[in-house]
């Protein structure tokens, strides 16, 4: 069962969910830890079931609520059912706000912490960590295997911006990471337009990582979330195959 935490930031508290394995018949803890980084859409149970799937494969994950300087993850999430027409675009609409407030110095400064409160939990042993993040936590998953030496694998699944012409895109973390990435892309995103998706493969390859840098044909931006409209099944469950593969490799 998924548990509900909160993790004490600074100027507020954050709302987390904690997933362990179920079941008597996977390997006795501790466990790896696994930071899951949210999308725009919030902290609800579709990522508790996320986790828990994830969690099942032999590992403790925290979901922690990164929009919470917006609002608690009541006040960040969906208020009707984002699979009826119009309702995922109307939402997210507000949601971009909310993201475009969480900078990328904020992010690097809440990321240490969840680390901390991930490597803190029951059953959490003391080896390297894996993250996987979803549309904007993917870039949020990059950066923390840019801050943290023992991020040792990184899945980022539809991400969004992960190669700007800023001076603070996210690509430029992965000269400082030390991880195996796997990137599963929407096709014909915009966020993630082609060109971006190849000087992402050439930053990979220059920083010397070990990385696969797939498009998924025919799935669209927020893929694996089945709590929307856009919900693809195939691309979910391979996504969830090359997950638990590369955290099988490296944790």
């Amino acid at each position: 069962m998924v548990e509900t935490i909160e993790i004490e930031m600074d100027g507020g508290t954050a709302e987390a969910y904690v997933a362990r394995p179920q079941g008597s018949d996977g390997p006795e803890g501790p466990y790896p830890g696994v930071l899951f980084f949210i999308d725009a859409f919030g902290l609800r149970p579709r990522i508790a079931e996320m986790a828990q799937r994830i969690a099942d494969w032999g590992y403790v994950v925290l979901a922690p609520n990164v929009l919470w300087r917006s609002g608690n993850a009541a006040a960040t999430s969906p208020d009707r059912d984002l699979r009826e027409p119009g309702a995922r675009e109307a939402f997210a609409q507000r949601a971009i706000e909310r993201v475009k407030a969480l900078s990328a110095g904020l992010a690097e400064a809440d990321i240490p912490v969840y680390l901390d409160a991930l490597r803190g939990l029951d059953d959490v042993d003391s080896g390297p960590v894996g993250a996987t993040g979803y549309c904007m936590g993917a870039r949020l998953a990059v950066r923390a295997a840019g801050l943290d030496a023992d991020v040792a694998a990184v899945g980022g699944f539809h991400g969004g911006g992960l190669v700007t012409d800023g001076d603070d895109s996210p690509h430029h973390a992965l000269a400082k990471a030390d991880a195996e990435f796997y990137f599963g892309h929407a096709d014909q995103d915009r966020s993630m337009p082609p060109e971006a998706v190849e000087a992402l493969g050439q930053a990979l390859e220059a920083a010397g990582l070990a990385a696969t840098n797939d498009v998924y044909a025919g799935a669209g931006h927020g893929y694996t979330m089945a709590d929307t409209s856009v919900y693809d099944e195939a691309a979910t469950e391979r996504h969830f195959r090359e997950l638990e593969e590369l955290f099988d490799r490296t944790l």
